[in-house]
C-alpha cells in the first residue's frame, strides 16, 4: 500500500526533525499485511537515512518496533499503522531519535519514577480518532521508562487476538495482560490509575461502547 505523493511530501518534512539514528526491526511474513508494513517501513527509510531497517522475528508477526540502536525502547506496532496511526508512527520516530516530547516535566518525572515491570498492549482501529491520543501517550512511557513497554495492536488485523480479550470497543487498554481501560487516556491519567490500583477494571470490565470499533 504506497503513500500517495502528498504524504510522502509532508512526512520527508517532519521526518527532517529526526535528531539521531532509529532502528526498526521488522517481523514480516508472506501474508499481504506484512507485505503493506514492510513497504511503509521501506519507504519511510527512503525518506530519511536516519532510519535504519532490521529483520527480526517479535512476539507478533506482522510487527515492527521503533527503537535506538543498541538500545530497545519497548515501542511496537503490531500490524501497519496508517490513517490515524501514522501520526503515532511519526511521532514515535521523531521522539526516539531523541527529539525532545512537549509533555509537561511533572509528568515527565513521574513517568520516570515508576517502578515495576508495565506491559502494555493497545487495541487500535486506524480509524479510530480517539486512539492515537492513548497510543502516543504509553509510547512516550515506553520510552522515558525502561520498566514500561507498549504495543499498538490493530484489532483488525489480530482480530482472534481481539476475540479472545473480548475487545468490543476501541481503544482498549491492556496492562500485564489485563484489561486496564478504555478510551482517551493522557500519560497523566495513566500514572493516577497506576497509583490508584482501585481505579484499575477488574479483568471483566469492558471499555466504553461510545469508542469507535472496527467491526
Amino acid at each position: 500500500m504506497p503513500l500517495d505523493a502528498d504524504t510522502k511530501a509532508q512526512l520527508a518534512q517532519y521526518l527532517q526533525l529526526m535528531e539521531g539514528d532509529v532502528r526498526i526491526r521488522l517481523s514480516a511474513g508472506m501474508d499481504h499485511i506484512s507485505r503493506d508494513m514492510k513497504a511503509l517501513v521501506e519507504e519511510l527509510a527512503a525518506l530519511s537515512p536516519r532510519i535504519l531497517i532490521e529483520r527480526a522475528q517479535l512476539e507478533r508477526t506482522p510487527s515492527f518496533t521503533v527503537d535506538r540502536p543498541g538500545e530497545d525502547t519497548g515501542i511496537v506496532f503490531a500490524g501497519v499503522p496508517l490513517g490515524h496511526e501514522l501520526s503515532s508512527l511519526v511521532l514515535a520516530l521523531l521522539q526516539v531519535s531523541g527529539r525532545p516530547p512537549k509533555e509537561d516535566r511533572k509528568t515527565l518525572r513521574r513517568i520516570r519514577r515508576l517502578r515495576g515491570i508495565y506491559r502494555f498492549e493497545t487495541f487500535v482501529s486506524l480509524s479510530c480518532r480517539v486512539c492515537p491520543d492513548t497510543v502516543q501517550a504509553l509510547n512516550l512511557m515506553s520510552l522515558m521508562n525502561p520498566g514500561v513497554s507498549h504495543a499498538m495492536v490493530d484489532g483488525a488485523v489480530f482480530r482472534a487476538e481481539a476475540e479472545l480479550r473480548k475487545v468490543e470497543a476501541v481503544p482498549a487498554v491492556f496492562l500485564n495482560g489485563r484489561f486496564f481501560g478504555g478510551g482517551r487516556m493522557s500519560a497523566e491519567e495513566i500514572l493516577n490509575r497506576l497509583a490508584d490500583p482501585s481505579r484499575i477494571p477488574e479483568p471483566a470490565a469492558r471499555p466504553c461502547r461510545s469508542c469507535r470499533s472496527w467491526y
